[in-house]
């Protein structure tokens, strides 16, 4: 009733099932590299909120410069301390796969104007910039951070 299997039918069996089995690793391996992993795109919790941004910013400089009094030795230090305070907060926000640029710009309040301009090209969906400026009786700061997405 039971079949026995010969020696070389027992061989050529298991010879099958191991090319069977190294045939499966390969289709399984080839579907993890054939599948799209490239994101050009942030998902919708991950983008670039000017709003939120603007806010931390805000509190940063409130937090730095609020009674400082502008001294033109002391502003080179400052103006790094702000823009790498902003530049970790924004790390921390959650804004995965941007690249920050933060600039940081303090002069000394004399009731002169000052005028700022910036230009970027980029993905307009994707990237984005927040600003705000701080004044006090002896000096003003703006301080801009650009958010862009790399693809």
């Amino acid at each position: 009733m039971g079949e026995e299997l010969t020696e070389s039918e027992t061989s050529v069996s298991k010879t099958r099932v191991n090319d069977i089995l190294s045939e499966v690793a390969v289709a399984e391996k080839s579907d993890k590299t054939a599948q799209n992993t490239y994101i050009i795109r942030p998902n919708f919790s991950q983008k670039f909120r000017p709003v939120n941004v603007k806010e931390m910013i805000h509190t940063v400089l409130g937090e730095k410069l609020t009674g400082v009094v502008y001294s033109a030795d002391e502003t080179t230090g400052l103006t790094k301390t702000i823009a790498d305070t902003i530049k970790s907060k924004l790390k921390d926000m959650g804004h995965e796969r941007y690249k920050f640029i933060v600039q940081v710009v303090i002069g000394e309040q004399r009731g002169e104007g000052v005028k700022m301009g910036c230009r970027c090209f980029w993905d307009s969906d994707t990237d984005n910039y927040a600003q705000d400026i701080f004044m006090n009786e002896s000096l003003f700061c703006v301080a801009a951070a650009y958010g862009v997405f790399k693809y």
